[in-house]
């Protein structure tokens, strides 16, 4: 047993590195996926529509904890062989591609509906008509949000620690497991996390009060 020093600080820093990646990953990912599901659920063929909202259902149904169990020890049985890193990313991107795929669903319906029939009466393709009229106004609206779930995907990161992912709530554990200080770990732990989120949850309560100020002009 040894006392928390700058060396143990600095490793838990070096993991916040690997957070970070993790979360870049399940944030692009999860966008794509997410975009996907939009569409589908605003899709004018009922099978997407409900292929789409069972995925969301399984998805925001289930604690993420469940789906990196699932994910890790599930693909070895199908004879897969899976490392922490992409068991953490795959699982991630599921789960971020279900909640922004309705986030953005929403956000597409508000769009009003004489934007859907001036498109219509143009003669629009369906492409055309969700990429030159309904997305970009979609897009404006979906970005605060879009933002603060950002937030929610760095804190998810934390549940990767179960499977073995050195990320920082796995670091603390490690040198926690040396040192017996959890209160000081823990608490650096935490500092690390607030400095990672908190210019996010700024960032969109500012972009959401500029767009409440243009809607009030």
């Amino acid at each position: 047993m040894r006392t928390f020093g700058i060396g143990d600080l600095w490793f838990i820093l070096e993991a916040a590195q690997w957070t970070v990646a993790l979360s870049l990953i399940a944030f692009i990912g999860g966008a794509l996926g997410g975009l996907a599901i939009a569409l589908s659920r605003t899709s004018d063929l009922p099978l997407l529509r409900n292929a789409s909202r069972v995925f969301i259902l399984v998805f925001q149904g289930t604690p993420l904890l469940l789906q990196l169990f699932l994910v890790f020890f599930g693909a070895p049985v199908l004879g897969f062989d899976i490392n922490p890193w992409v068991a953490a990313g795959v699982a991630l991107i599921l789960n971020t591609s279900a909640f922004l795929g309705e986030i953005w669903r929403g956000c597409i319906e508000a769009i009003p509906r004489g934007q859907w029939e001036a498109a219509e009466a143009l003669n629009l393709s369906y492409k055309s008509r969700m990429m030159k009229v309904i997305l970009p106004q979609a897009f404006k609206i979906a970005l605060p949000p879009t933002v603060g779930y950002m937030v929610q995907i760095i804190k998810g990161t934390s549940l990767a620690a179960i499977i073995g992912f050195t990320e920082i709530t796995r670091a603390g554990q490690i040198i926690n497991n040396a040192t017996f200080q959890p209160l000081i770990v823990f608490s650096a732990v935490a500092v690390i996390y607030f400095l990672l989120c908190w210019p996010l949850s700024l960032l969109a309560g500012h972009m959401e009060r500029r767009r409440s100020a243009a809607l009030a002009r």
